[in-house]
């Protein structure tokens, strides 16, 4: 043995985990979308998040990922703690898949060619190769993640190899013998080494993959592994649990908590099971036997299988234990904002799995959206019939709408660094430049409230003549809303390109409505505080419009990103009249808002 032995050992352990780490991210990224969908769908039928959890966890080999994204659901409210119990059963199941993938380092293929192709060396070449074309080709969509999926296998099974020839090298030397002899003769020495290189690694996955590494000297035994792989359950989900409690909400805590709990109880069971048997004659031919990199991963997946069957029915004791644990955070008297829960939404823990963290921003803008446009609709009805409770009503909403703006621009400044697609990048930059307006929609309907406020103040009305023309200019802001919703909230192209021709043919009817306003002054029919207030109010609804058109170019940009270079020049030829679909948007608009101004007023 040398140090370059030790060395060698160690450059294929980094060269491991680095591919672990990268095929899991990989996957993260291609997938959390759908992860999420999946996950929101639970019911309260454990054996269904049972299944969830193993089947997540094997696509992004890792229980640590599932059990903190689950964490962050449930944080999030999207999920009750409750429903997330079986998917972290089902996630510590799910997390022997990885040792199953890699006891191909048995496999032989001689006398049968084709079974080559599946070997690691075999594996790896090829993965290595295939990942490579998929970047460097970008044929494939999303083929940065798609190829790092395919680099991530290929380096995974490269360390692996790498590993596997160091410790023949070391067993050489008697080291690895002696190691494990003394696990063997100490099984509580095996289950603290077990739990301490799980910790140190954060992935049982890895850490059974070394004992899968260390098989190939053909020195280990089953007595001298089964409280190692035992041992490395209690260390991964302390890792896990730790994850799950930075910065997170009282449920969110409790994830971790159970973790912990069914890892405890797994290994007690286990410890205990094997005692018996061993002492009741049933495994002495199996106790000395050497053990190979399958019949690790076997063991493994009995043990985490049969405890899941077993400890199942605890599920519900877990979760009382945990809130016996965490309990409940006091109630605020009165701080939290009413819209606390999707704030809550905008969890850190989401930051490896960007889909939801994008996800959990769209969620608390379409909040904001909903909230900002029901406080222009409450303004309106104050401008007809005004009602202090209304008006205060409003100023405490848009003071919500404030808080809520806040709490998102910062979040998704945090988030950004944590993106690594440019889809990723490309969705939050539209994200960020609307944030702000639709906070500015809130800001209108607070100064079209003022503008009533302030009539009542002075005891000044609008005529009833410029009460009715304004119930038209309201209904086209209501459609130009209402535009802007479908727009932002399912991504709908012919929403936002309907948006600018509608907020032209408002421009136009404001233009007439000013012009039916100047001819009233001149009657005598409305006094001095109503006509000022009658053009800051046009200024008011001019500035909603426009809010709803920025929301529309950022959709069609989204959509089309080649448009994002010439922008203001598209949207320039748009209103020229140089495109016949856009003219034909904008003449129906005209018709359509004059005709509904003719029904309340004659022009």
């Amino acid at each position: 043995m040398s140090f370059f032995d030790i060395l060698s050992l160690l450059g294929g352990l980094a060269m491991f985990l680095y591919g672990m780490r990268l095929m899991g991210d990989s996957l993260k990224e291609n997938s959390s979308g759908t992860l999420k969908i999946a996950m929101e769908h639970v019911t309260n039928n454990p054996f269904k998040a049972f299944i969830l959890g193993v089947l997540v966890t094997a696509l992004i080999q890792s229980s640590t990922a599932t059990i903190v994204i689950t964490a962050g659901l449930v944080g999030a409210g999207i999920l009750t703690l409750h429903q997330s119990l079986g998917i972290i059963i089902g996630a510590n199941v799910g997390t022997t898949v990885t040792g199953q993938i890699i006891r191909l380092l048995d496999l032989n293929a001689s006398g049968v060619p084709w079974l080559r192709f599946f070997q690691p060396s075999t594996l790896a070449s090829v993965a290595l190769i295939a990942g490579m074309i998929i970047i460097m080709s970008g044929r494939v969509k999303n083929a940065r993640s798609v190829g790092g999926i395919a680099i991530g296998f290929g380096i995974l099974f490269s360390g692996l190899l790498n590993m596997t020839g160091a410790v023949n090298t070391l067993a050489e030397s008697g080291l690895v013998e002696r190691i494990f002899s003394h696990l063997g003769s100490n099984p509580f020495l095996g289950y603290v080494t077990g739990a301490a290189v799980a910790f140190i690694l954060q992935s049982s996955s890895a850490t059974v993959g070394i004992l899968q590494a260390f098989s190939a000297t053909g020195m280990l035994t089953f007595k001298a592994i089964y409280a190692v792989i035992v041992g490395i359950y209690l260390g991964d989900c302390v890792t896990t649990a730790i994850v799950c409690s930075i910065g997170a909400e009282t449920d969110a805590r409790r994830v971790g908590i159970v973790n912990i709990l069914f890892n405890l109880s797994e290994t007690v069971l286990v410890l205990a099971a094997v005692f018996v048997i061993h002492r009741a004659g049933f495994l002495d031919n199996l106790w000395n036997q050497t053990v190979n990199s399958g019949m690790i991963a076997n063991t493994n997946t009995i043990f985490n299988l049969s405890c899941a069957l077993c400890l199942f029915p605890m599920l519900n004791l877990y979760e009382k234990i945990s809130r016996r644990i965490i309990p409940d955070a006091p109630k605020s008297k009165g701080k939290d904002s009413k819209y606390q829960e999707k704030m809550d939404g905008l969890v850190t823990t989401f930051f490896d799995t960007p889909a939801l963290a994008l996800n959990a921003c769209y969620e608390l803008l379409m909040t904001i959206f909903n909230a900002a446009r029901d406080n222009i609709e409450h303004a309106f009805q104050l401008l007809e019939h005004y009602d202090e409770t209304l008006y205060k009503k409003i100023l405490a909403e848009e003071d919500e709408i404030d808080r809520m703006t806040d709490r998102l621009s910062r979040y998704t400044m945090e988030l950004l660094p944590h993106l690594q697609l440019e889809y990723h990048v490309t969705i939050l930059d539209q994200y960020y430049k609307i944030i702000s307006d639709f906070e500015r929609l809130g800001d209108h309907a607070v100064n079209i409230a003022k503008n009533a406020d302030g009539l009542e103040k002075h005891h000044a009305a609008y005529s009833d003549q410029a009460l009715r023309e304004l119930r038209a200019l309201e209904d086209a802001i209501r459609d130009i809303l209402n535009l802007t919703e479908s727009a932002f909230r399912k991504r709908d192209i012919d929403a936002a390109r309907e948006i600018e021709p509608r907020v032209q043919a408002a421009g136009d009817l404001v233009a007439v409505l000013k012009r039916n306003h100047f001819k009233r002054i001149q009657d005598g029919k409305c006094d001095t505080y109503a006509d000022s207030s009658f053009t800051g109010l046009m200024i008011e609804i001019k500035r909603i419009a426009a809010a709803c058109s920025n929301v529309g170019i950022a959709t069609v940009v989204r959509v089309d990103p080649l448009i994002a270079d010439h922008e203001h020049l598209y949207y320039a030829n748009l209103r020229a009249g140089q495109d016949e679909r856009y003219n034909a948007s904008l003449q129906a608009a005209r018709d359509l808002y004059l005709s509904r101004l003719e029904e309340n007023s004659v022009i």
